[in-house]
């Protein structure tokens, strides 16, 4: 279990995070929020990068920097930009970090197939990185993050720049890998973690607004998102979610508290939560 206790981190007179408090057991967690909400601060404040300016981060009842190479062995971290040699193959450089962590090279080898053949890349374990796509390069970091087979796993915006395919491969990829570890998905993308993720922790004016599961952060919208034909003037209390086409035509997205004259009934979804917790926040 993982602990965070009245965690604040501030840079000098800036405060990136607010008293803090999270718990997290097994399962999938996504940090959803704007860019410059906290969710970079907290995820290094879990690998260490960071250490907070008030509060402690506790593993099992332990604070982790006390703790220090004994947690981060029980951590796999995939940050957002990960360095590697173009000319290795996956497997030579599997078997690079491999040796950085003292993982003896004969339990490695063991690793690296069963790992290769997890993130679908048995078939290119012989190829040159430079070759590869982004999506491939992703799924061999995240390799790389699972060799210690860890009990906390973190990924820093793993699927910017991925295209559809891509990225729906990596989601299947972390569902099967959260098993009995903890999986901390950190993005902007709200289809990332809708759904895949069991809880999704969301930052407002650098405090925790919330840590719910996506059904229950839509169902605070239920009854109140609404479509309207394109052109339709908004009213005064009426906020512009998104606009799209309908089975008739273009339509807009509106937020209301009230029903719209004309407007059609919608269920909301994550990206209309995300959308109206943060709509002030819009230019």
């Amino acid at each position: 279990m993982l602990c965070v206790e009245h965690v604040t981190k501030n840079y000098g007179s800036f405060t990136a995070l607010e008293d803090v408090s999270l718990t997290f057991t097994s399962g999938v967690y996504g940090l959803l929020a704007p860019n410059g909400a906290g969710k970079t601060t907290l995820i290094k404040l879990l690998t260490t990068l960071l250490f907070p300016t008030r509060g402690q981060i506790l593993w099992d009842g332990e604070d982790i920097q006390a703790l220090g190479a004994e947690y981060r062995g029980l951590l796999g971290y995939l940050p957002q930009q990960f360095g590697y040699y173009p000319g290795d193959t996956p497997r030579q450089f599997l078997r690079y970090a491999a040796a950085l962590q003292c993982i003896p090279r004969r339990e490695a080898d063991g690793r690296i197939d069963h790992l290769l053949e997890t993130v679908g890349l048995r078939d290119a374990a012989d190829k040159k990185l430079r070759k590869f796509s982004g999506g491939m390069l992703q799924r061999v970091g995240i390799a790389v993050a699972m060799l210690n087979d860890p009990k906390l796993l973190i990924l820093d915006e793993p699927t910017a720049g991925l295209d559809p395919r891509e990225r729906v491969r990596f989601r299947n990829l972390i569902h099967t890998l959260s098993g009995e570890r903890i999986v901390i998905l950190s993005t902007h993308i709200v289809s990332d973690i809708e759904t895949i993720a069991g809880q999704i922790i969301m930052f407002k004016d650098h405090r925790l607004y919330c840590c719910d599961s996506p059904a229950r952060i839509c169902a605070q919208f239920q009854d109140k998102v609404f479509h309207l034909p394109a052109g339709t003037p908004l009213a005064q209390g009426q906020f512009l979610l998104s606009e799209g086409q309908g089975e008739a035509g273009p339509v807009v997205r509106v937020l209301c508290d009230a029903p719209p004259s004309g407007g059609i009934p919608v269920a909301p979804g994550l990206e209309d939560a995300f959308l109206a917790i943060y709509r002030e926040e819009q230019p």
